[in-house]
């Protein structure tokens, strides 16, 4: 299935179709003025990466493979912890510290929606490591016609 996203027009597509099918690290798929949505394929034994969102929740779902999800107040106090497969969601407030680790033997394939916009309007990140160079170059920002929070605080990696 090929995607592309179209920024803030109407769109449907088969997600679970379009997830399971997915084989980037992240895929961006719909990048609205309020909130977007992102494909990721997490390769076993591997995770999301820790990371917290000041101003962005996030919701997950996953459609494939099984996982640990961690989440807390600080990035060594990770209070939550869940074991999640496939069918389960995950909700992410902002401003909590989070990672999703693969620990089944299939890679882990999920959804996310981020309110507001996290990424750059239609990015395809095959790794991690793509991701986060993309990140630090700042090729991946959100579009300027999304409507973003004012506080100023950044995105924090582990």
């Amino acid at each position: 299935m090929e995607l592309t996203d179209p920024g803030p027009r109407p769109n449907a597509f088969d997600i679970e179709k379009a997830t399971l099918e997915n084989e980037n690290y992240r895929t961006t798929v719909w990048t609205g003025k309020y909130l977007q949505v992102t494909l990721m394929t997490i390769p076993v034994g591997s995770s999301i990466g820790l990371e917290v969102h000041p101003e962005t929740d996030q919701f997950l779902r996953l459609d494939a493979g099984r996982g640990r999800c961690v989440m807390g107040p600080a990035k060594d106090d990770l209070t939550f912890q869940q074991d999640v497969e496939d069918g389960w969601s995950i909700q992410v407030p902002a401003g909590s510290w989070h990672d999703v680790i693969n620990t089944g033997d299939e890679p882990l394939r999920l959804y996310t929606v981020y309110a507001p916009v996290h990424h750059a309007q239609g990015i395809v990140q095959a790794t991690a490591d793509e991701a986060e160079e993309d990140e630090e170059s700042g090729e991946d920002e959100p579009p300027e016609w999304t409507v973003q929070p004012g506080s100023g605080e950044t995105d924090g990696h582990a």
